[in-house]
């Protein structure tokens, strides 16, 4: 019986570990095989090295190789303007630094339009587009949106004024009118930081206008007073022609004054021609 059970056992043994033999072959050719169906699977995603910020970043910084590192951002989502070679952020054999227009977030990419040029000021010059000038308006707290306006707002710009000249109507009531809609504003005060935190009541704004608007705009600050009135940031829409008078804002209608037209006198003398009488023109005395 003994030699019997010996026998049993060594077979249930010999048995059981051909299982186990069998099992992690199986299990290590699979794994195998899932590991070099994952080596050759290519990403779902293409992704490409962006330049990025390694810390935060304030307005008016040097930008430094020390500050950006290389990460993969998705192909289809790269903001316009990044920087994707460092040839392209730090050009060779050029020792001026970039520096920081906006402020920029730690892992944010770094783009062109929030840097400037090597070498170059971050001051108005970096603000203005071709053919775009630099005009300070004169403000206060009531002009001024009570210290609400930031460099970047658009504002539409009113004169309020006299209208010099001749005649009954000219002259006699102050007015109001839209003269500029939509103007870029490039700095408040003597600073152009974009990301000014708390509010201030300026003295002067600056804005970016075209030489002909720099025109209107002085020529309409030396004869009335400018006023600013904030345009919403998503707001497209096209401002029309406005002007309001007090005779407008109050409802008054203007009186029509009818003129008395003297009709011209004619002077004459009858005349006897016959058995006719003719009636013959002179010239009036009276």
């Amino acid at each position: 019986m003994r030699v019997i059970f010996a026998l049993v056992l060594m077979v249930g043994l010999g048995l059981a570990g051909g299982a186990v033999y069998m099992a992690r072959n199986y299990i290590e050719g699979y794994q195998s095989e899932l590991a070099k169906e994952r080596a050759n699977r290519k990403p779902e995603i293409e992704t490409v090295a962006v330049f990025v910020a390694k810390r935060s970043l304030a307005y008016g910084e040097a930008l430094t190789k020390e500050d950006v590192a290389l990460v993969q951002f998705p192909k289809r989502v790269v903001p316009e303007g990044a920087f994707r070679a460092v040839e392209e952020l730090f050009p060779a054999n050029e020792d001026r630094p970039r520096l920081v227009l906006r402020a920029m977030e730690a892992k944010e990419a770094i783009l062109a339009v929030k840097v400037t040029r090597p070498g170059e000021d971050a001051g108005l010059t970096t603000r203005l587009e071709r053919g775009m000038r630099a005009f300070a308006i004169k403000v206060d707290v009531a002009s001024g949106v009570s210290g609400f306006l930031r460099p970047g707002d658009r504002v539409d710009v009113y004169w309020t004024g006299r209208v010099r000249g001749s005649g009954a109507d000219l002259g006699s009531d102050e007015v109001t009118k839209l003269i500029e809609a939509g103007v870029s504003l490039v700095a408040i005060d003597q600073t152009a930081n974009q990301d000014v935190e708390e509010g201030q009541v300026a003295r002067t704004v600056t804005v970016a206008a075209t030489p002909q608007q720099v025109a209107a705009l002085a020529q309409a600050q030396s004869t009335g007073v400018l006023s600013l009135s904030l345009v919403g940031a998503t707001d497209d829409t096209v401002a029309t022609a406005i002007e309001v008078d007090q005779r407008s804002l109050l409802g008054i209608q203007r009186e029509e004054v009818a003129l008395d037209v003297e009709e011209d006198k004619v002077c004459t003398i009858r005349t006897r021609k016959g058995a006719e009488v003719v009636l013959i023109p002179i010239p009036c005395t009276n």
